[in-house]
C-alpha cells in the first residue's frame, strides 16, 4: 500500500438533478485517523459509499488501500471493514452466529473464524452475550457487534458512518475506546463520518469538513480553530442586535463577528479576550442592544463548524 491509504480525487455524484458530492478530494494517510464532519445531506454517506464501491462516482477517482474503487472494486472489498450510519444487523440470529455468517461469505475457514471471533468478542467486551439473539441487544450492544463484524476480515482500512449515532455517553466513550486502541495496536487507518463534534476532536489526527457536497476546510482540530482567532466573546440579548454588530465589528481588535438572532447570539473573534471585554461591553451600552448574558473562551471546533456550514436546519 502506499503511504496514502484513502486517495479521492475530483469526485463527482450525480442523481438526476441533485448533485451529492460536488469534487471531493481526499487524501487520508496509512495509520491515520480521519473523521469527516458535515452537516445533514453534505455529501458524507454517500462519500463513504463510493469509496467502499457501493456507489460508482460520476466523474474522478479513488483509491482505498492501494486499489481502485471502480476497476479494482473486488480488491478494495477484501481489504476494507465497513459499519454503516443504520445498524444492519439480522434480529433473529445470535451474535456468533451474525459473525461466522459474515466470516464465510468471505471464505475464511472454519479454523481462522473461530479464533478471530474469540478475539474480537473479546475486544468488544461481548462475551457474556455472543451468544443471545441479537433482538436482546441494546443499541451499544448492536453497536460493538458491528465493529466487531467489520474487523472480523482483517482490513487494511475501517469505515465507520455515525458510529455512536443514537447512543448514551457511555457507551460513545466505550466505542471511542476501542477505536483509539485499534489504530494505537494495529496501526488501522479509519475514517469516519460524524456529526459529534466532540467525537471528531477525541478521536481524529484530522478533520475535514463538507458542506453541500464540497470539502469547505481541511485541518487539525487545532490548526482549524487556530485559524479562527484566539478568542470568542459571546454576548446573549436582546435589542438591536445588527446595529451592535456594526458597532463592535469596527473595531480594531475584532477579527470577525457572528450573530445568531434566531438566538439572540453574538460571537466576537478577538485577539483577548479578557483585555477586551470591557471594550465590548462599551460599545453593547451605547447602542441600544441590552446585554443577557456573556462569556469569553477559546474558539471550538464547533464554532468552525458553524461558521463553514452555517446555522440554517438541514434535511
Amino acid at each position: 500500500m502506499s503511504l496514502y491509504a484513502i486517495e479521492a480525487t475530483g469526485l463527482i455524484k450525480l442523481y438526476k438533478d441533485v448533485t451529492a458530492v460536488a469534487g471531493v478530494d481526499l487524501t487520508v494517510p496509512a495509520g491515520q485517523i480521519y473523521a469527516l464532519l458535515g452537516p445533514n445531506g453534505a455529501g458524507k454517506t454517500t462519500t463513504i459509499n463510493i469509496l467502499t464501491t457501493l456507489t460508482p462516482p460520476s466523474a474522478g477517482s479513488a483509491r482505498v488501500a492501494g486499489f481502485d474503487v471502480v476497476r479494482q472494486a473486488s480488491e478494495v472489498r477484501k481489504r476494507i471493514g465497513v459499519t454503516f450510519q443504520d445498524i444492519v444487523l439480522d434480529q433473529d440470529l445470535t451474535g456468533r452466529q451474525v459473525l461466522n455468517i459474515h466470516g464465510q461469505l468471505y471464505k475464511l475457514n472454519k479454523t481462522e473464524r473461530q479464533q478471530r471471533i474469540a478475539q474480537l468478542v473479546e475486544l468488544v467486551q461481548l462475551n457474556d452475550a455472543i451468544d443471545r439473539i441479537v433482538k436482546t441487544y441494546s443499541g451499544g450492544m448492536k453497536r460493538r457487534l458491528e465493529l466487531a463484524r467489520g474487523l472480523l476480515t482483517d482490513p487494511t482500512v475501517l469505515f465507520l458512518d455515525e458510529p455512536t449515532q443514537g447512543l448514551d455517553p457511555q457507551n460513545r466513550a466505550g466505542i471511542w475506546s476501542y477505536i483509539r486502541e485499534l489504530n494505537r495496536q494495529r496501526g488501522l487507518t479509519l475514517l469516519l463520518t460524524t456529526h459529534y463534534m466532540e467525537e471528531a476532536e477525541a478521536l481524529a489526527q484530522t478533520v475535514g469538513i463538507i458542506d453541500h457536497g464540497k470539502m469547505v476546510a481541511e485541518g487539525t482540530t487545532s490548526e482549524l480553530v487556530a485559524a479562527m482567532g484566539k478568542d470568542v466573546i459571546r454576548v446573549r440579548g436582546n435589542g438591536d442586535a445588527q446595529h451592535f454588530v456594526q458597532a463592535v465589528g469596527g473595531l480594531p481588535f475584532v477579527e470577525r463577528v457572528q450573530a445568531d438572532e434566531g438566538e439572540g447570539l453574538v460571537s466576537i473573534y478577538v485577539d483577548n479576550g479578557s483585555r477586551r471585554l470591557v471594550e465590548v461591553v462599551e460599545t453593547v451600552g451605547n447602542n441600544g442592544y441590552r446585554v443577557e448574558d456573556i462569556s469569553v473562551a477559546r474558539p471550538s471546533l464547533g464554532d468552525v463548524f458553524l461558521h463553514h456550514t452555517g446555522r440554517a436546519l438541514r434535511d
